[in-house]
């Protein structure tokens, strides 16, 4: 499914990923972990065409990312939902979604959302900037959804959410799972990542230095944290 090999992005002087490799496997959740400042986001970015890698290799299916803009790898079948939610204030929650809404038979319709999620629905004429940070989060979700993705891009998704957001967002992770779409998730909150991923790679400096199924990550998770996690 996505596969990326010795990948070496800069930003100006900085080397920021200094030659990651992982693979994703159709289906499954991947969850890249580290601290902050470690280049995580910078790998979803170079990933969706946000930052332009200087050397290496990004593969959907065996079709090179690299050198593609944003709009063309988006076309071949990835979503990104940026950290931050970003989504427009001024539109509704329907307006929200439709503003990505270009494959007029998704599979993802916006009934489906909406049944998806159900605080959505309840609030589907009202603006963004009138959503809790909750809502805006799905609503982002939903926005990429709707483009019916091979694969989305999961930024921090649950930054500033209370406990209960969370687990609400953790068991909608694993019914887009169950459904069949494969997710890339970078995500500070180790309770979440660890709930949802099939694989967890660690960062450090622009590396993967540490990479495992979950159920062995948890059987070594205090090592890895003290570790690589830690301050």
């Amino acid at each position: 499914m996505l596969k990326i090999n010795n990948l070496h992005t800069y930003y100006g002087l900085g080397h920021i990923l200094q030659g990651v490799d992982m693979k994703i496997d159709t289906g499954s959740i991947g969850v890249l972990i580290g601290r902050n400042g470690v280049g995580k986001s910078t790998t979803i970015k170079s990933v969706i065409g946000l930052a332009e890698p200087a050397q290496g290799n990004i593969t959907l299916f065996d079709n090179e990312l690299v050198g593609k803009k944003p709009h063309n790898i988006a076309k071949a079948g990835v979503a990104y939902v940026p950290e931050g939610r970003l989504i427009f204030p001024d539109l509704t929650v329907i307006e929200n979604i439709k503003v990505a809404n270009h494959k007029p038979d998704s599979s993802w319709s916006i009934s489906r959302l909406l049944k998806l999620f159900p605080s959505l629905k309840a609030r589907e004429t009202n603006k963004g900037s009138q959503l809790s940070g909750g809502e805006q989060q799905m609503l982002a979700i939903a926005r990429a959804l709707i483009m019916d993705p091979k694969l989305i891009l999961l930024d921090e998704p649950s930054q500033g959410l209370a406990p209960l957001v969370v687990k609400e967002l953790a068991k909608v992770i694993k019914i887009l799972k169950e459904t069949g779409v494969t997710i890339f998730l970078v995500e500070q909150n180790l309770k979440l990542a660890t709930a949802v991923a099939d694989h967890v790679f660690v960062m450090v400096k622009g590396k993967i230095v540490y990479h495992n199924p979950v159920n062995d990550f948890l059987k070594e998770e205090d090592k890895i944290k003290k570790k690589y996690l830690t301050l």
